[in-house]
């Protein structure tokens, strides 16, 4: 990609974040392959249960705070622009217990209240080389489409170094480790599950760094280090704290569903076989059993965990997907309903079952859907596919004005400046003046094209100037 192209794509996306006052740096991967955000309501649940009391102690504002969970089996944890944090699938699949978890989340914040961030303005223009805007559109746009154990986008992978760019140095390492264990000690955790993790990859450094796990090699470690936290965490007074039982107990339900629903069949009925009638066991052969496609036996496994548990939103969630995918769609509305019974607050669960109700193509669902739709994209405005199925719902229901707005907002989100502009411009026409829509459509249309380039801006003029006179001709034959 040429640098000057390169830099037109970073104003626009620079002009999509202020819009939404939402910061969000690259993320890559090593490899050459893709890599996923996955968007789970029970997973995401979870990690903030394990997560948000160290963004507290840290004094940061949880709503600002953003974590993202990247479907990678390497084991890694990162920050970047800003206050994002980047979860590994990988790291959390190999963690024994939930404090391993949360000792590598508040080293991370460490770095967030460190200001070791700083470099990512640099890296930017940096990272524009390597051709990652596409990865950044992707994050913003955070969903798909498709209702398999979260929503999950797939994301450019490219080739690139990444590793260096996420590098601290020496000094930002072991400020890092000193603020995460003021912060365990601030929530009365143990530091116990930070050394584990630095255990478990104790022997990366002996291995060559492109076979290295990420952390390793973006955290180097050595011995003095070590030993100066060891020392620290004996001498806590919570260095025999155990987790709270119940986050435990919804972090091993969260290894299930990961281990059931990303690690292939067979794998999974050796780790949980037919004879574990554990919770965990049968969640996570409910994601096995889906995958592949044997339907009536995950129906069954979800049916009875239902029955025991009758008042858990996301077993019915998970109901509701299996039958969804199976096309058996007005089957999956009861469950999806009571999914959002249970969990009304649930941006993604409102989301799946407002488009559980749009799928049914009967329209006297689309008021119910709409409803869903728009309390989850109050909750949830980056969510492209939310604004995809609002337009459908929207559209269908004969309101043009929400409809060019939905639209305009999918694709903005989607990185599709010129779909986004012309949209926005039809709903600056058909919404009331001065109400907050149309507020927000003025400012994707003059944003966006403030940014397109010359020869755009042309054709955009000339393809205006051309509809004018075709609907000049048509009142005049009328």
């Amino acid at each position: 990609m040429k640098p000057r192209l390169i830099r037109n794509l970073a104003t626009r996306l620079f002009s999509i974040i202020l819009i939404y006052s939402f910061s969000m740096a690259p993320v890559v991967h090593a490899q050459s392959r893709g890599l996923s955000i996955i968007r789970d309501a029970e997973i995401e649940q979870i990690i903030r249960d394990l997560t948000e009391p160290i963004f507290i102690a840290a004094e940061l504002d949880t709503n600002a705070v953003k974590t993202y969970l990247l479907n990678d089996n390497t084991i890694n944890a990162f920050v970047m622009g800003g206050q994002n944090v980047f979860i590994n699938s990988g790291l959390l699949l190999k963690a024994e217990k939930a404090n391993q978890v949360i000792g590598v989340v508040s080293h991370e914040t460490g770095h967030i209240t460190g200001g070791h961030l700083s470099r990512s303005e640099n890296g930017f223009s940096q990272m524009a080389t390597y051709s990652l805007l596409g990865v950044l559109l992707g994050i913003g746009a955070m969903a798909a489409g498709s209702a398999d154990a979260g929503l999950a986008l797939m994301m450019g992978g490219q080739h690139v170094g990444y590793r260096s760019l996420l590098k601290f140095s020496r000094t930002q390492e072991s400020s890092a480790d000193q603020a995460a264990l003021t912060l365990l000690e601030k929530t009365g955790q143990s530091g116990k599950g930070l050394l584990e993790f630095f255990e478990i990859l104790g022997d990366q450094e002996l291995v060559p760094e492109k076979y290295q796990d990420p952390y390793a090699s973006t955290h180097p470690m050595n011995s003095v280090r070590i030993n100066r936290m060891q020392d620290q965490v004996m001498e806590s007074q919570y260095y025999e704290t155990e987790t709270d039982p119940e986050l435990e107990k919804k972090f091993k339900l969260l290894q299930a569903k990961l281990y059931g629903y990303l690690r292939p069949y067979h794998a999974t009925m050796v780790r949980y076989p037919l004879g574990d009638n554990s919770i965990n066991a049968r969640y996570a052969r409910t994601y096995a059993y889906h995958k592949e496609h044997k339907v009536d036996k995950a129906l069954v496994e979800i049916s009875g965990l239902i029955a025991e548990n009758p008042e858990n939103p996301f077993f019915y969630e998970t109901k509701g997907q299996i039958l969804f995918e199976d096309g058996r769609v007005v089957d999956s509305l009861e469950p999806y309903k009571n999914a959002v019974k249970y969990l009304p607050d649930s941006a993604l669960l409102r989301m799946s079952y407002a488009q559980s109700l749009i799928s049914t193509e009967e329209d006297h669902y689309l008021e119910e859907a709409i409803e869903n739709l728009e309390i989850s994209l109050e909750q949830d405005p980056l969510n492209s596919f939310g604004w995809k199925q609002a337009s459908i719902a929207y559209h269908r229901n004969n309101n043009e004005a929400l409809t060019h707005y939905s639209t305009a907002q999918h694709f903005l989100l989607s990185g599709d400046s010129r779909g986004a502009m012309i949209n926005a411009k039809k709903a600056v026409d058909l919404l009331p003046k001065d109400s907050p829509r149309w507020v927000k459509a003025q400012d994707i249309m003059i944003t966006m094209e403030a940014n397109m380039s010359d020869k755009a801006r042309e054709r955009l003029e000339k393809q205006r100037k051309e509809n004018t006179q075709q609907r000049h001709k048509e009142r005049n034959r009328s």
